[in-house]
């Protein structure tokens, strides 16, 4: 028998949400920061879809609690389809707190919500901004919701009341690029 031998990068780089924030400011690219969070995704085929529109659409990071969220498995590393090793996601212990620490740097969160005034259209994704969603069913936990800037909600006209979660972040991600070319 022939050994194999692969080296390859771990699918979890061990970074910080400040590491990323640091590395995008130190960068001095001219662009806007642009985060996806995501607030009780379970499913792997959700967040490995998830990340796959985040590399899509250039978002520097997808965030997520630690608890009753998924991490990346093989699932997920199959669904994103290479995204899993190219986006950084990061699992934090509070989320709340972590968004407070994106607030302090200036980025605006924007939480989704099917209740809220505004449209995703109605609201300004040219500058920095961390776009919030939640599970389906559920959406965004009662303090992840308190912590946002803003609310939005994804109009819609059917029957159905939501939209799955990565077709929600897939809309609400390329809504900023659309608004920032």
């Amino acid at each position: 028998h022939q050994g194999v031998l692969a080296v390859v990068n771990p699918l979890i780089q061990a970074r910080s949400v400040d590491a990323v924030l640091d590395q995008l400011e130190a960068a001095q690219s001219g662009q806007a920061a642009l985060i996806l969070v995501l607030d009780g995704i379970t499913d792997p085929h959700n967040l490995g879809a998830c990340l796959r529109v985040a590399d899509g659409a250039g978002a520097h990071a997808v965030i997520a609690p630690k608890d009753h969220a998924v991490g990346i498995n093989a699932t997920v590393a199959k669904v994103a389809s290479g995204a899993a090793e190219t986006v950084p996601y990061l699992m934090v212990t509070n989320l709340a707190r972590s968004l407070s620490e994106i607030k302090e740097r200036d980025i605006w969160v924007i939480g989704t919500s099917d209740d809220a005034q505004k449209a995703i259209y109605e609201v300004d994704l040219t500058g920095p901004v961390a776009l919030v969603l939640g599970a389906e069913g559920s959406g965004l936990r009662q303090l992840t919701r308190k912590t946002c800037d803003e609310l939005v909600r994804i109009p819609m006209r059917g029957a159905v009341e939501s939209l799955n979660v990565s077709v929600a972040s897939a809309l609400c991600l390329y809504e900023a690029v659309r608004q920032r070319s």
